[in-house]
């Protein structure tokens, strides 16, 4: 990402030692350990294409049901998944398109 584009405090005065609040970036590095682990980008990317309810997802990564909850858990407090209820059964998504986007950027700087 360019300079220019970081949400800066003082942003247009040419000072490049200003940045944003400490709870901010404390915020933007707690989002991106979250990212830190594989299980949870699995997730993230199996729900890149559809919906999906806890089994299936858990049947796509060969996982156990409780352990995929326990990482969808770690998602939905990082507003990274949403999820809505049909009867009994609790479908999964990607909570909106910046995280398909943060999903397609990362994969687009790896593959460089």
């Amino acid at each position: 990402m360019e300079r220019e584009n970081l949400p800066l405090s003082g942003e247009g005065r040419g000072e490049c030692d200003i940045l944003p609040d400490d709870e901010i970036l404390y915020d933007l590095a707690e989002l991106f350990k979250v990212f830190g682990d594989t299980t949870r980008v699995k997730i993230l990317y199996v729900l890149f294409e559809s919906e999906l309810c806890v089994n299936d997802i858990a049947l796509r990564l060969s996982m156990t049901p409780s352990a995929v909850s326990h990482q969808l858990r770690i998602l939905k407090t990082s507003k990274l998944v949403k999820f809505r209820r049909d009867g009994k059964t609790v479908f999964y998504s990607l909570d909106d398109d910046h995280v398909r986007s943060m999903i397609a950027m990362g994969l687009e700087h790896i593959t460089e």
